[in-house]
């Protein structure tokens, strides 16, 4: 069986840099007019406008798209792809969370493909038909979660079936992402906390996924390490940028690691947010001490070593992954995240809907234990 593997992206990392590299990079890419794909949120905080003068400086025009939820539609592509070609530009700079970053990458695939986006769909092979060129892109993260400024993809609830969708391409990938931890510290801490159990999340499950991917394995567990290390300090002190730079390190190596897969947990978040408007890191961050527990049976070194990095107290690697679980908990409660889905209003009578949606869901084919609609009810009803 031959494996690719594959870590292509262009990393810029620093305080400051966002605005200071910035034009150079646009302009190295060729570009001359650029749209800023951004939320209210972001644009509210202050974070373009430096951004658009050091690109003004430099004799490059922008202008702003900032219509984007924190779990993004399909109407807000399309709506962002519009503002695209109308402002007859030829970059994208998507600055933001995952929603930003994730429409920055499918405008590019709206604007160069035929319409529906339902057509790309990586669950039927949608990637093949991703065959010609697309826009530049410079991603610039003002949070440390999904790592979504170094990935292949881009996740959209789709008008047809209310479903969270991923949409999957080598070509989405941004030509630059540009990490500074300055952008990221006026992030509040419930924010920072559940991107920060976000990209936990996506390294815990890349190292548990099926499949070998040795360099995955290696950089899903020193970022774990890093999350154990730093996302408490960055909770509670957001100018804390050693915490912040850090993190958003962790962040991009838990997209990187997850390539080699995700798992239970992803398929479980996914209806939340689609259904219920969760934040996406927050249904992660409730779900995954059940997932845990649920697959300490089959790869229980794998979750003793994660317990070990967590702080988790053991001499065997029974009682490691035993305690793995509340390791989890012990970090999502000093985060200052709340303790089930209870706690955030998920109805219980609708979790029997919830965990078909999940089946449906394809991240659980990579779990390293196999999952029945059945299961997920449980896993959802271990999470409440």
């Amino acid at each position: 069986m031959t494996t690719v593997w594959s870590f292509p992206t262009r990393i810029l990392f620093g305080e400051g840099l966002a605005t200071e590299a910035l034009a150079a990079e646009v302009k190295s890419l060729g570009g001359s007019k650029v749209l800023f794909v951004t939320d209210e949120g972001v644009k509210g905080a202050g974070l373009i406008e430096p951004l658009a003068e050091a690109l003004s400086e430099a004799g490059i025009e922008s202008d702003v798209f900032d219509q984007i939820s924190s779990n993004p539609l399909e109407s807000e592509v399309l709506a962002a792809t519009d503002a695209y070609r109308k402002s007859e530009s030829d970059l994208l700079v998507a600055v933001g969370g995952g929603s930003p970053l994730d429409v920055a990458k499918i405008v590019r695939l709206a604007a160069t493909h035929p319409l529906p986006l339902a057509q790309y769909d990586d669950a039927i092979g949608g990637d093949a038909k991703v065959v010609n060129d697309v826009p530049p892109m410079v991603a610039i993260p003002t949070t440390a979660g999904t790592g979504s400024e170094v990935g292949r993809s881009g996740v959209v609830t789709l008008q047809a079936t209310n479903k969270k969708t991923v949409i999957f391409a080598p070509k989405l990938m941004p030509n630059v992402a540009i990490l500074d931890p300055k952008m990221t510290e006026s992030l509040p801490p419930r924010l920072t906390a559940a991107t920060g159990i976000d990209a936990l999340t996506h390294l815990i499950e890349a190292y548990c996924a099926q499949g070998d991917h040795p360099m995955a394995d290696a950089i899903a567990l020193e970022g774990i390490r890093l999350c154990a290390e730093y996302l408490e300090r960055a909770v509670h002190d957001g100018k804390d940028l050693e915490a912040r730079g850090e993190m958003l390190k962790a962040s991009l190596m838990g997209a990187v690691a997850f390539q080699k897969g995700l798992g239970a947990c992803h398929s479980l978040a996914h209806p939340l947010s689609a259904e219920h408007d969760l934040h996406h890191g927050l249904a992660n961050a409730l779900c995954l001490p059940a997932v845990l527990d649920f697959n300490r049976s089959v790869v229980p070194e794998r979750i003793g070593r994660i317990a070990k990095i967590l702080g988790a107290r053991g001499d065997d690697t029974e009682t490691l992954a035993f305690e793995c679980s509340g390791a989890v908990r012990a970090l999502r409660k000093k985060v200052g995240l709340p303790d089930g889905l209870e706690a955030v209003e998920i109805p219980e009578d609708g979790l029997a809907r919830l965990a078909n949606l999940a089946y449906d869901d394809v991240c659980h084919k990579l779990n390293p234990r196999e999952c029945t609609a059945e299961d997920l009810l449980t896993l959802y009803r271990a999470s409440f």
